[in-house]
């Protein structure tokens, strides 16, 4: 399979105090596309530098990011930022729902800055709340709504620019066990019949279960 991901010699370090905190260590990987893949390890081990690094939110301090081509390492602030909202979907543990817009205005808010109009962007989010099955709570703010509502609105709003990849940190860390079954049955279901390429980052092995690889990290470095 085609490589979407590929990092090679990816280091990253922290000046804490004055002392330089080694995160991620001459890190090489490779994802393909559509594949869906979990980062296991201890705390501390660097499993969300990483997804951090991948997503373009975060910048290594040695080693090259490409992701379909684009060595997003290479990229300008401006770059990545442009890159990023194009290309990457984010599903957090704590949802990042804006409390004071509803459903239908968190799915939205990415859509914001780009050139579509009203009744298409109105197109695009009903169609990715129905996908999420929330139709019937578009209006509906954020505290109106289960956990489990929020994360399915989160999900709605990471695939509303049709992203080439999903990056999902402890996706499922704040709700119950139903509740996170239905939250990666979703999340399933957007790799197997979306083909989104997915990197999730959990603590829980259950969850780890449902992706197609485990990427465990020990002190920066992958585990053999």
């Amino acid at each position: 399979m085609t490589p979407l991901i590929v990092i090679e010699g990816l280091s990253k370090e922290y000046l804490r105090g004055g002392q330089v905190i080694p995160v991620l260590v001459d890190l090489s990987l490779e994802v393909a596309e559509g594949e869906y893949i979990a980062l296991m390890g201890p705390s501390g081990s660097g499993k969300s530098t990483l997804l951090n690094l991948i997503a373009g939110i975060d910048k290594p301090s040695s080693g090259t990011i490409r992701i379909g081509g684009i060595d997003i390492t290479a990229l300008s602030d401006a770059e990545l930022t442009l890159w990023r909202s194009i290309n990457v979907g984010f599903v957090f543990q704590f949802y990042n729902l804006m409390p004071v817009l509803s459903a239908f205005g968190n799915v939205e808010l990415p859509l914001q800055l780009t050139s579509l109009s009203r009744a298409e962007r109105r197109e695009r989010v009903d169609a990715a709340l129905a996908l999420v099955g929330l139709t019937d709570r578009a209006a509906h703010l954020p505290n109106e709504l289960s956990g489990g509502q929020q994360q399915r609105v989160a999900i709605a709003r990471a695939l509303i620019t049709d992203p080439e990849l999903i990056v999902a940190d402890e996706p499922t860390g704040d709700l119950d066990r139903v509740t996170a079954q239905e939250i990666l049955g979703l999340l399933g279901r957007l790799n197997a019949e979306l083909g989104k390429t997915i990197v999730m980052v959990t603590h829980d092995p259950k969850a780890a279960e449902t992706a197609h690889r485990l990427v465990h990290l020990e002190k920066g470095e992958l585990a053999a």
